[in-house]
């Protein structure tokens, strides 16, 4: 094969191989989905127990649904990075 062809063949390689790693970068966004799901059922876990703590236990809810929320955020931005840079 001649040195443009092979030039070629690593362009497609290198595009093949960054829309794999953004396919799974985005596997993150599954697991923050889910992460969300548990917070807040054991949000409301927590206040059919004890329903007089319901706004502290709220606040902390609020604080884990972000964290969760940030991971999948941080795995999206790594998906576009890996696909747009």
């Amino acid at each position: 094969m001649s040195e443009i062809q092979d030039t070629r063949v690593m362009d497609v390689r290198l595009e093949c191989f960054k829309i794999l790693g953004a396919g799974v970068a985005t596997i993150s966004l599954v697991g923050a989905g889910a992460g969300v799901g548990i917070v807040f059922g054991s949000l409301l876990l927590s206040i059919s127990r004890n329903p007089n703590v319901k706004g502290e236990l709220f606040s902390y809810a609020i604080l884990g649904f972000a964290l969760t929320e940030a991971v999948g955020l941080l795995g999206l931005m790594m998906s576009f990075l890996l696909l747009f840079r």
